[in-house]
C-alpha cells in the first residue's frame, strides 16, 4: 500500500524525493519505495525525514515503535510544567529570550505586562542589533476574538489593554523598525513565547485571566512533536496577520 501522506508532505514543503534523497542521505529509490511500496524506514530515517518536513514522525508511519519513542519524546519535551503564569520566576522569560541567536516570536492578546518591563524592551534591542529575527503578533483590538477574550476573562477590556502594549512598543518600533509588529484576529488558545527551540506556553482557560492559567517550558528535541505543534501555529498566525495602524493605537 502506498504512502500517500509522504507523498503529500513533501509536496506541502515543495520538496521532491530527490531533494529529501540528498537531505538524509538516502539512495532516492529507497524513498519510492516508502512511498509507492508503503515501506517502513529506519527509525533514524524516520524522524530525519519527519522533522525535515516539519510534521511529527507518527503522522508519516503508523511504526509502533515509532509511536511509542515519539509519545516518550514529546513527554521528555516538556521541562517543566508551572500551575500558574505567575508563579513562572520572575528571571525565566528573560532568561529564554536572552538564550535567543536566531528568532524570538510572541503571540498574544495583549501581552502588557510585557510591553512594561524596560527590561524585555532592552533586551529586544539588543537582539534585533545582533540580527535575531524578532516578531511580536498581537490581537487586534477590533476584532470578535479580543472582544470575546475580555469577556470570557471577565473584565471586557481587552482591546483598552492591547492599545496600551501598543503604545509602549511604539518608541521600540521607531526606533528599531526591524522588529516587526502585526495584529491578528485569531481566536488564541495558548499565549506563546518562542526562543529558538524553547518555548513557553501560557494557556487560556475560560472565566480567569492568562496570569492564573498554567504555563508549559518546552524545548524542542527532533522527533519530538510537541513543540512544533505549538510552534507552528505561530507561523500560521503570522501569514493572516495585518499591519499595524495609527488607528489601532489611537482608537480614533
Amino acid at each position: 500500500m502506498s504512502n500517500e501522506r509522504l507523498r503529500s508532505a513533501l509536496l506541502a514543503q515543495g520538496m521532491t524525493v530527490g531533494d529529501l534523497a540528498d537531505a538524509i542521505e538516502v539512495n532516492p529509490k529507497t524513498i519510492e519505495r516508502w512511498i509507492t511500496q508503503g515501506k517502513v524506514p529506519y527509525r533514524r530515517h524516520q524522524y530525519a525525514t519527519a522533522a525535515l518536513l516539519k510534521v511529527d514522525v507518527t503522522t508519516l508511519w503508523d511504526d509502533s515503535r515509532a509511536v511509542e519513542s515519539a509519545t516518550d519524546l514529546s513527554k521528555a519535551e516538556i521541562v517543566t510544567v508551572y500551575p500558574h503564569r505567575h508563579t513562572v520566576p520572575a528571571g525565566l522569560w528573560r532568561e529564554i529570550f536572552g538564550r535567543a541567536e536566531r528568532r524570538i516570536d510572541v503571540l498574544v492578546y495583549a501581552g502588557l505586562w510585557l510591553s512594561e518591563d524596560p527590561l524585555f524592551l532592552n533586551l529586544l534591542k539588543a537582539k534585533v542589533e545582533r540580527g535575531v529575527q524578532i516578531r511580536l503578533l498581537l490581537g487586534d483590538p477590533g476584532c470578535p476574538a479580543v472582544r470575546q477574550r475580555g469577556i470570557d476573562e471577565g473584565h471586557g477590556i481587552m482591546d483598552g489593554k492591547i492599545r496600551n502594549a501598543l503604545l509602549n512598543y511604539r518608541p521600540l518600533a521607531a526606533s528599531h523598525p526591524d522588529i516587526e509588529f502585526r495584529l491578528h484576529d485569531a481566536t488564541l488558545y495558548n499565549s506563546l513565547f518562542r526562543a529558538d527551540d524553547e518555548l513557553l506556553v501560557n494557556t487560556h482557560v475560560y472565566g480567569i485571566g492568562a496570569y492564573l492559567a498554567p504555563v508549559l517550558h518546552l524545548r524542542r528535541l527532533p522527533g519530538g512533536g510537541l513543540f512544533d505543534t505549538y510552534a507552528n501555529s505561530i507561523d500560521q498566525t503570522w501569514a493572516g496577520a495585518r499591519a499595524v495602524t495609527e488607528h489601532d493605537i489611537t482608537g480614533a
